[in-house]
């Protein structure tokens, strides 16, 4: 009942799927740490180089049992590609797949059910330009309608078509969604958009009229990002961070 199936994928799949499956359950981990879980719901996404394979949550555990090789690999239709005692739950990667299918670029997606997202994604206004973390999200950010649960396919053309080239969503009444070229860059992401969320909805309670800030600014920040990060991506240079902070956590995601 408590114990978890073993399993130990560790130089049986390549150095590259390997290292994926670490950052990714890394991921899980810190997101269950950050309190952005929802129970066993909700999903990360990370693409395999070169291919149309997919590594995902098995559906059933904790973010925070997932461990390296208990990630299941998938196609885009959700078909298991691993020998696994694991399934997935096929309707949380709709959106998913939908993302993956035409964003290239898309080499790891995150889509979470956090109170702040859903709170911020569900005002008539959306996100405002309130703080220095609205800024990433805003320079790049799409809304796609509620439609219900995500499991009709013909949903996925409207929300490719919603998502177009941004890299953070706010889905109305459902919560927050980025992508990246590295799970750190998808990770990073959604820390600036949880953030800017939370902070919204602080500045809206405490009654007092916010600053917004001036759009010139909001146009120039991705300019200025590329100064702080010395020429990386906020991704890039967070991530090994994230990894040390992981392994301090629990070291058995990488197992």
């Amino acid at each position: 009942m408590f114990d978890l199936p073993k399993i130990s994928l560790k130089g049986k799949v390549s150095e590259q799927e390997w290292q994926l499956r670490v950052d990714l359950a890394a991921c899980y981990r810190l997101v269950a740490d950050l309190g952005w879980d929802d129970i066993i719901y909700t999903h990360l996404s990370a693409r395999l180089d070169g291919t149309d394979q997919y590594l995902v949550n098995a559906f059933g555990l904790a973010f925070d049992e997932v461990t390296a090789s208990n990630l299941v690999k998938v196609d885009l239709n959700g078909n298991i590609l691993d020998d696994t005692p694991y399934e997935i739950n096929p309707a949380g990667f709709t959106i998913h797949s939908a993302v993956h299918a035409v964003r290239e670029d898309a080499h790891c997606v995150m889509h979470l059910h956090t109170p702040a997202t859903i709170a911020v994604a569900s005002q008539k206004e959306g996100l405002q330009p309130y703080s220095q973390y609205s800024m990433f999200s805003l320079s790049s950010l799409s809304y796609h309608g509620y439609e219900g649960l995500a499991v009709n396919d013909d949903e996925k053309k409207r929300l490719q078509d919603d998502l177009g080239t941004t890299n953070h969503m706010l889905l109305v009444n459902h919560g927050g969604l980025t992508l990246g070229p590295t799970v750190g860059d998808a990770f990073m992401r959604m820390f600036d958009l949880q953030r800017a969320c939370e902070i919204q909805l602080m500045l809206q309670a405490s009654g007092q009229e916010a600053i917004k800030v001036p759009q010139p600014i909001l146009d120039n920040i991705y300019k200025q990002a590329k100064i702080v990060h010395t020429g990386t991506t906020g991704g890039q240079k967070i991530w090994p961070a994230m990894l040390r902070k992981a392994y301090k956590l629990d070291p058995g995601f990488m197992d």
